[in-house]
């Protein structure tokens, strides 16, 4: 799959376009990694969604092209990165939330005050803290040559583990199977593993 054969997908279908993003490859600088775990959210129907029933300051780039990064802090002291997608004005977005790291590991290891590889990039938080990840790369174009990228993976992962998103209240999109794991890459993604487990 092309880059932009990706970003068409991502601009018809937030679920579709989860799927496909497992096994592409994180870039920025010296420091290279694989998507191995994600989650999708979508504004209009999805209560866990930061854009749901709202449109304000913070989550103003969910509703922007899709392909290009969103960006957030929470938590009080975690940033998180996510592709957007859906049409513009239609908020939707995919949260990076584990991957197996591939170059750079010395940097990541310092600044993720971490020597055990399993642990530097298993969450989303932690891959942002590795990469050096933060506001000012909100709405950097990911599918495009900009210094933050990700390169789609020509073909999509043949076992894939779907389970529900983590860390959302109960009632609030807490039930949908929206997590997304490459099953042949448990080892790098974060915690709970999904129950149950399930394959497609």
């Amino acid at each position: 799959m092309t880059q932009d054969d990706f970003r068409n997908l991502a601009e018809r279908d937030v679920i579709a376009a989860s799927h496909r993003l497992l096994g592409g490859i994180l870039r920025l600088g010296e420091l290279s990694a694989r998507i191995v775990e994600v989650e999708a959210y979508r504004g209009l129907d999805d209560a866990g969604c930061h854009a749901y029933n709202r449109r304000g300051p913070k989550c103003e780039t969910m509703y922007g092209l899709p392909g290009h990064a969103y960006v957030y802090f929470t938590y009080g002291n975690h940033w998180m990165l996510n592709l957007v997608a859906l049409p513009v004005d239609l908020a939707g977005a995919i949260l990076i939330r584990a991957a197996e790291p591939l170059t750079g590991f010395e940097t990541m290891q310092e600044r993720r005050k971490q020597s055990d590889l399993r642990q530097l990039l298993s969450g989303p938080g932690k891959l942002c803290q590795a990469f050096g990840i933060d506001r000012r790369f909100d709405n950097t174009d990911l599918l495009g040559a900009d210094e933050l990228s990700i390169e789609i993976a020509p073909n999509p992962v043949t076992n894939m583990v779907t389970g529900t998103r983590i860390g959302l209240a109960v009632g609030k999109g807490d039930e949908l199977p929206w997590r997304f794991i490459d099953g042949d890459r448990m080892t790098w993604i974060s915690r709970p593993l999904p129950k149950p487990l399930a394959r497609t």
